[in-house]
């Protein structure tokens, strides 16, 4: 299969990373390329809970968040084929990491310090960023979040590069990752 010939996926492909990472950015630029609908998780989980995820933590706290998280993704893996992009912190729920490993492709987008901190830094609809200096609370989130993530089935690096490269290189990696299924079916 070269990299002009159309591209169909089997099922979800699920965007995981840190804040920043450029989950939006990247999956609704991979849902156009591969003619998919893109959904936003967060978008999900503010409509079924009617306020802001910010104003979700205020109220109920983390450990509700998460669970209320779980139930949506849940929902949404149990439809069509589709681009998922996450939160930052659903891979890091056990349950919902084995959900998306079992029902969805999962690529992490990794990004390093600097470019996470350039693009979340002006942004004040962050939670977690609100508890102190953001560049700390990203250098610890990463360092408690990057062994999990790196299980995710696919790594592409999101670096300052313009979307719609890093766009083209997850493109490539799903190549890739489905290719042998693919040679195996042909045959």
């Amino acid at each position: 299969m070269d990299s002009s010939s159309p591209l169909s996926v089997p099922r979800t492909v699920a965007l995981v990373g840190l804040m920043g990472a450029g989950k939006s950015a990247i999956g609704k630029r991979l849902a156009l390329k591969l003619g998919l609908p893109f959904i936003d998780a967060d978008d999900e989980i503010e409509r079924a809970a009617g306020c802001s995820i910010a104003e979700f933590f205020e109220r109920f706290g983390e450990t509700e968040f998460r669970a209320g998280e779980r139930r949506v993704i849940s929902r949404l893996l149990a439809g069509p084929p589709h681009i998922l992009s996450t939160g930052g912190g659903a891979y890091m729920d056990p349950e919902t990491r084995a959900m998306m490993r079992q029902h969805a492709i999962t690529v992490w987008l990794r990004a390093d310090l600097e470019v996470l901190y350039d693009r979340v830094k002006k942004r004040t609809h962050r939670p977690l960023l609100r508890q102190g200096d953001p560049r700390e609370i990203l250098e610890r989130l990463m360092s408690q979040r990057y062994p999990v993530y790196a299980e995710a089935d696919l790594v592409v690096e999101s670096t300052a590069q313009p979307a719609e490269v890093t766009t083209d290189q997850v493109m490539d990696a799903l190549r890739r990752h489905l290719e042998p299924q693919d040679a195996g079916a042909a045959a």
